[in-house]
């Protein structure tokens, strides 16, 4: 899998939403641990943006002083952008980390690990961005995807998914290059946004009671769940 996929039109193809629907879902994961954690940005830049609904979501819900960029390098994320830029809310077809002058408050990294080939490398650049930084990253190894595999190949397809983690190698992840970890917890993509299959939709009856009894072992047993983290 290589930038081409994003760059040329395949990942469009494939995901011709640019996954739209869930960005209210996320921009609500993303402010309740703004809240939590009592942050007051002014300045708010999501890498990987995408068609850029998760950051006019949160344009739309934040402070009318807050300052917004989104980053993305494919032309055809970047042409949906547009119908959401405003004054507050700009959009850059570009590498943040290839801008040597962009630095922000918060800088958003959500659903974009698992795509980058050296991610190591990308995150030691990333620190370098903003005071805070936000991830979310599924955790799509578990016990049921490695039993069954097809759902690992299905989004390494589909969505250009190359790598895999659990919380634990998530988190090792961010400490072995150079983050603190400030604060973070599960989110339930796969019980509170809309069912992609019918056995997931089956699933998710038994992801309530056993998340409820053990949300680790809920998570390493039937996964379905990604990992919001806050760092500095």
């Amino acid at each position: 899998m290589s930038e081409k996929m994003y760059t040329q039109g395949e990942y469009l193809e494939k995901n011709p939403t640019w996954h739209i629907k869930d960005s209210p879902w996320k921009a609500k994961q993303i402010l309740k641990i703004v809240k939590k954690n009592n942050l007051q940005p002014n300045s708010i830049c999501e890498v990987g943006c995408g068609a850029g609904e998760i950051l006019y979501q949160l344009y739309i819900q934040m402070p009318i002083h807050v300052l917004f960029a989104g980053y993305e390098i494919s032309p055809q994320a970047f042409e949906l952008c547009q119908q959401r830029e405003r004054k507050r809310l700009r959009f850059y077809l570009k590498n943040l980390l290839q801008d040597d002058k962009a630095f922000f408050d918060i800088v958003l990294a959500i659903d974009v690990l698992e795509h980058i080939e050296d991610y190591f490398g990308f995150l030691r650049n990333l620190r370098k961005k903003g005071q805070y930084k936000i991830f979310h990253i599924p955790l799509e190894l578990s016990v049921q995807t490695v039993l069954r595999s097809s759902p690992i190949l299905k989004e390494r397809q589909s969505a250009g998914h190359i790598h895999y983690f659990t919380k634990e190698t998530a988190l090792a992840t961010l400490i072995d290059t150079g983050y603190e970890i400030l604060d973070y917890f599960y989110t339930a993509g796969s019980i509170e946004l809309p069912a992609k299959s019918f056995k997931s939709l089956l699933a998710r009856l038994p992801r309530r009671i056993m998340f409820k009894l053990s949300k680790d072992i809920t998570v390493r047993i039937l996964g379905g769940y990604s990992l919001m983290v806050l760092t500095k």
